[in-house]
């Protein structure tokens, strides 16, 4: 039965897996069980399921999200296409003004995300930036170093596609804020326009094009490029609408994971060679492994008091406080610049503009061919005993809350790789919810003096350029600057959700990604991936080709 229900999932229009029946979860035996269909977890899957001898099931909480994976969550006007809202570039900034309950995480996170076949990768813009060597060099250990990664980046490239100019018909649109911009930062400020990818290692003073994700004029990522492969094989199983809520083990061997599926809790089980794999994110991955009994013992004990151990002795548990520590989001800022020679763009989930629309429809080209954003930047802070933070900028399509005329586009600063400041996973609420500390950011000051130091440096370079930043005066000091962007504003201390680091290598996982105390069970993840200098997406994707590497060595 079981193989009839795949044949015909894997020939229907969307290559989208159905639920796999009650009466084989009871019997079949999974040689690895991936819990999570975000970028990592996709990838993971994907590739450990290349063995045909192995029986891998990727299990997902929500649902559908591209249209082949049987989206179909859209606005009239994609109505007759093969496009769901996820599909289409240009609507990704509506996920905020049009949120989506079939895509958007809803009561299982206590932040914003998404839960859905794909992840936070089938709602976010679909940056896709090669992280510097120095990255992997300074923060990461022994095996995981640049050197080490060579291979899985040239797998990751050569899998998934990617552009910096991702309209179909080759022209750039939408480009005022990227004229004004390279006159402000490569006349004036010095820096060096380049394209960003082929120049990884260069994060010092550079500007250029953002580089996504995207293909054929679409939304890429691994849904697209690793899943739709692996569906065409019978040994992967993909089973949406599974919520993992704790993995079983005896002692530190996994046996399986129990699941709740449309109301009804069952165990899916591994084989005696079988292993476990959490890709769910940086927050609910260190939500996975305290529920099952793997973390700090004072969290143990409340989840216990609580029952949400399953039943776990303390005698059982594994202690360790690394796990769900030092979370790591990039604190950003939103400065609002005007220029007489800007022309802002509002995105529009109903009604977009007609020749917009039918410039996309028919040739997958136009403004809503990409996500909005006209370029990005960056820069590194060198302290006095000499650490480097890096720092990170970009321009936006259109302005934000009190600055929405048509001269006006936002800027959005990140300070990134080198920070100081960094919080926990904090399980709260009567079903004991995953969601960040109040010191992931600027809990250590150094963190808002480079920040505004690199604001600083901007400001410093815009006399002659015809911007002017509305929100922040742009005579401001540095002083200033930092008392402004730690305050609570609609433009300060805003959550990214690129989150990452609360299961690092070394300390909450081994190098081969195994969680300290167990044989069998594994993190890959945001959670292993040390805060990076750029958007963290593609890194998070490198880190799972590197984790196949290492667990398939183990499983030989």
């Amino acid at each position: 039965m079981f193989l009839s229900l795949l044949l015909q999932v894997l020939l229907s229009v969307h290559s989208y897996a159905s639920p796999v029946p009650p009466q084989t979860r009871a019997t079949t035996l999974y040689d690895v069980i991936v819990v999570g269909s975000g970028p990592a977890g996709v990838i993971i899957a994907s590739r450990l399921s290349e063995n045909s001898a192995r029986n891998v099931l990727l299990l997902e909480g929500g649902g559908p999200s591209y249209w082949v994976t049987g989206g179909a969550e859209r606005p009239a006007w994609l109505a007759g296409t093969n496009l769901s809202r996820v599909d289409v570039p240009g609507l990704y900034s509506t996920i905020y003004t049009n949120p989506s309950n079939n895509l958007l995480c809803q009561n299982k996170i206590r932040a914003y995300g998404a839960c859905t076949i794909g992840g936070n990768s089938a709602i976010n813009a679909g940056l896709f930036y090669e992280p510097p060597a120095s990255d992997f060099d300074k923060y990461f250990p022994t095996g995981w170093k640049h050197s080490d990664l060579v291979p899985s980046i040239n797998r990751l490239y050569a899998t998934q596609p990617s552009t910096n100019n991702p309209s179909l018909d080759g022209l750039y649109y939408e480009q005022s804020g990227y004229v004004a911009a390279k006159k402000w930062l490569v006349t004036n400020a010095g820096y060096s326009e380049l394209d960003i990818n082929a120049n990884a290692a260069r994060k010092t003073k550079v500007f250029g094009h953002p580089v996504y994700d995207y293909a054929n004029g679409q939304r890429g990522g691994p849904v697209i490029s690793y899943l739709q492969t692996a569906l065409k094989r019978p040994n992967f199983h993909l089973q949406s609408g599974a919520w993992v809520q704790r993995v079983v083990r005896t002692g530190g061997t996994a046996t399986g994971v129990v699941v709740n599926i449309s109301g009804t809790t069952s165990t899916i089980s591994l084989s005696a060679k079988g292993r476990v794999i959490l890709s769910g994110g940086a927050l609910k991955s260190p939500e996975l492994l305290m529920k099952s009994a793997i973390g700090d013992p004072a969290v143990l004990t409340q989840l216990a008091t609580a029952n949400q151990l399953g039943g776990v002795p303390s005698s059982s548990w594994i202690n360790n406080t690394a796990v769900g520590a030092e979370l790591f989001d990039n604190p950003n800022t939103f400065i609002e610049m005007s220029s007489p020679s800007i022309q802002a763009y509002n995105y529009q989930y109903d009604n977009p503009i007609a020749a917009d629309r039918d410039l996309y429809l028919t040739k997958k080209s136009g403004p809503y061919s990409f996500a909005g954003g006209s370029c990005s930047f960056w820069d590194t802070i060198t302290h006095a005993d000499g650490t480097v933070a890096g720092v990170q900028g970009g321009l936006g399509a259109a302005g934000y809350q009190a600055y929405t005329d048509a001269m006006t586009v936002t800027m959005n600063i990140y300070g990134t790789s080198g920070l100081k400041s960094t919080g926990k996973v904090v399980l709260a609420g009567t079903d004991w919810l995953p969601g960040p500390s109040g010191s992931v950011y600027y809990s250590n000051p150094q963190d808002a003096q480079d920040i505004a130091t690199f604001i600083r440096r901007l400001f410093d370079a815009l006399p002659g350029t015809g911007l002017t930043p509305l929100n922040l005066n742009q005579t401001s000091t540095v002083a200033q600057i930092v008392q402004y962007i730690t305050s609570y504003t609609p433009y300060t201390r805003g959550q990214v959700n690129h989150w990452s680091s609360s299961c690092r290598l070394g300390s909450c996982v081994d190098v081969n990604t195994t969680v300290i105390g167990t044989k069998n069970m594994h993190v890959v993840d945001a959670s292993i991936v040390a805060p990076l200098t750029v958007n963290p997406q593609m890194g998070v994707m490198i880190a799972a080709e590197r984790a196949w590497e290492l667990i398939n060595k183990l499983m030989v």
